[in-house]
């Protein structure tokens, strides 16, 4: 019955010949009605007249409303509120004609009432026609939902979780079909929506999944907090709930790239990420509207996020700086023609060679440098010191000293917390490079910055991914130390506050990101193994490896020395820092000599003459 042709022509063939029958019918029903289901025989010429007359205009009257450009699956308000336009315009239409021919035997013969009971009567079987899909998908068959599919629980009875659900029942292939509603608010207790009745709020968990033999959970909520996901995972891990999805976030579905009921792994990101930071966009606009910009380090975690952000506020170029043509090459492909007007230059090169940094700053005359380019992986960079003093140090030396020189009019450093009275040589070469770019602040018109935040949530090599990998493959999960914590802020997040410190900045500042509050790892990491439907030590164990050479239990944001001003963004402050080139010079080039024969307790033992603070272990292995 339902499984007609879905090409246009035929379906406007279909339900044409269906009203055609139907709105035939109405004309006659209508005289029936009239006359108490006995119509005089001399009647029956004027029937047909009525049905040459009516049929033709309710018809012409449907194409111009656009009824038969609607789909019969998804039969909703607005598709019934342009029947209704179709059978008021037809209305008086029909009563205009008969008006005007009234003085003919034939139509005077049409009773005036047969003009309003014909009105419903087609009204009714017109919209009747085109909802009967829907009410035998929806009510007749789909009360128990497709067999295959699992009793699911929907957490939020809101405006989202009304279309989940409707949208839900009309797959005929659904994988959850939903059973019952949780919604905090107790004015839609026992409401009943599309069929779905609202329980109560979470408390009733545990009993909903035994009463509705409850098998899958949906969170309907795009726009709750993490604490308040996080709440909520709580309980549904006591009521004994393996399986939790969650809809897409609004902004994803608003810019077209999920849909709905494109359900998706609640991820980690959703626990530990923030409510979403807000900027001045038009502050960082005025600073990269038609400028060009230079981002080193392009291919990076932070590096590609800033090019993808840098982008929408339309500069006229980008030049996106990395060693590794590799991660340039699909950062090419990912960003091709994505916002029009904007070039985006990938360039293949190492920040510490100045002959091609000059080369980049003499062809592309930036205005704004954004450098990300360093090393960032402590365990590695405490067995090859001599790598990070290159790249963090000299590297940034290279692109600070040529911005200098070109008159660039902003230099961002993107720096971190482990800068801050660091125990590890990538920490240490941090803390140096900060000092570079703020002693070189006063030697021309180039306005510089830091920027110092914690850990990015799934950044390449960061504890996160790892622990998937570790997750998928059987566990075990390990943990360096039961107390360690670390401080997390999302890729995005972390980027977006990049543009607006780089943007509202006057020079010389070290600003920090405020970053919330810590999370211990091994904390993350049992969230992490409840996430994929298990538990923790019973089906993936943790297992404590011990803290590795450079690692801290706990990271710090501000050196005690370091003076803390509000910058009027409340996730943004200022640490002001006196380093003076002078103090570092001297030491820099006994660095650079130091690092052609590279030993790595020596090195560290010199970099602890840079950063006073630094406490190396001198003899690792």
């Amino acid at each position: 019955m339902y499984k007609i042709n879905k090409t246009p022509f035929n379906r406007f063939l279909f339900f044409a010949f269906g009203d055609l029958i139907l709105l035939s019918f109405s004309v006659h029903f209508s005289f029936l009605l009239r006359f108490g289901f006995d119509v005089p025989v001399n009647y029956n010429t004027t029937i047909l007249l009525a049905i040459l007359l009516f049929v033709p205009v309710q018809l012409l009257t449907l194409v111009y409303c656009n009824v038969y450009r609607l789909s019969w699956s998804y039969f909703g308000m607005y598709e019934m509120w342009n029947i209704v336009r179709a059978a008021v315009v037809s209305f008086f239409f029909l009563a205009a004609i008969t008006l005007l021919l009234r003085d003919f035997d034939l139509f005077y013969r049409i009773p005036r009432s047969i003009l309003f009971i014909n009105f419903f009567c087609a009204l009714f079987l017109t919209s009747g026609f085109r909802i009967s899909k829907r009410f035998y998908l929806h009510i007749l068959r789909g009360q128990s939902g497709p067999c295959q599919s699992k009793p699911t629980l929907v957490i939020g009875a809101g405006n989202v979780g009304e279309q989940l659900v409707r949208d839900m029942k009309r797959n005929q292939n659904a994988t959850y079909w939903p059973v019952g509603f949780i919604d905090d608010d107790p004015q839609k207790k026992n409401l009943n929506i599309h069929g779905v009745k609202v329980y109560g709020n979470r408390d009733m968990l545990p009993e909903l999944v035994s009463h509705l033999d409850i098998e899958s959970v949906v969170l309907a909520l795009p726009n709750a907090s993490p604490k308040e996901v996080r709440g909520l995972l709580n309980c549904i891990h006591e009521a004994g709930i393996a399986e939790i999805k969650t809809v897409p976030g609004l902004n994803e579905i608003l810019e077209g790239h999920a849909s709905l009921t494109d359900l998706k792994e609640i991820l980690i990101e959703d626990i530990l990420g923030r409510e979403q930071a807000e900027v001045d966009e038009e502050l960082i606009n005025k600073s990269l509207a038609g400028k060009r910009i230079l981002i080193t380090g392009a291919g990076g975690s932070i590096g590609s996020e800033l090019l993808r952000q840098v982008i929408n506020f339309c500069p006229e170029r980008v030049v996106a700086l990395d060693i590794d043509e590799t991660e340039l090459f699909y950062l090419e492909q990912e960003l091709k023609g994505l916002v029009e007007g904007v070039r985006v230059c990938p360039v293949v090169g190492d920040v510490r060679d100045r002959v091609k940094m000059h080369w980049v700053y003499e062809n592309h005359r930036p205005h704004v440098v954004f450098h990300a380019a360093a090393y960032k992986h402590v365990p590695i960079m405490e067995e090859y010191p001599e790598e990070a003093i290159n790249v963090n140090i000299f590297g940034t030396r290279v692109v600070a000293e040529l911005a200098v020189k070109f008159g660039i009019e902003r230099f961002v450093m993107v720096s971190t917390d482990k800068a801050v009275r660091p125990t590890n040589v990538m920490g240490a070469t941090k803390r140096v490079a900060e000092k570079i770019v703020n002693a070189l602040n006063e030697k021309g018109v180039t306005r510089f910055v830091s920027v110092r935040f914690g850990n990015v949530v799934g950044s390449r090599g960061s504890v996160i991914p790892i622990f998937q990998e570790q997750i998928r493959s059987g566990g075990p999960v390990t943990v360096t130390h039961a107390d360690m914590t670390r401080y997390f802020m999302s890729i995005p997040e972390s980027v977006l506050l990049i543009l607006q410190a780089g943007a509202m900045a006057s020079g010389g500042e070290v600003y920090v990101l405020e970053m919330g509050d810590p999370v211990k790892i091994v904390d993350m990491a049992q969230e992490m193994i409840r996430l994929h439907g298990l538990e923790p030590d019973i089906d993936i164990p943790i297992v404590f490896s011990g803290i590795r050479p450079g690692e801290k239990m706990y990271e710090e944001l501000l050196t005690s020395k370091e003076d803390v001003e509000s910058t009027g963004h409340p996730k943004i402050y200022k640490a002001k820092d006196s380093s003076s080139l002078n103090n570092t010079i001297g030491h820099l080039q006994k660095l650079e000599e130091l690092v052609l024969k590279p030993d790595p307790v020596t090195l560290r033992c010199y970099l602890k003459k840079l950063v006073p603070s630094y406490q190396p272990e001198l003899f690792c292995k």
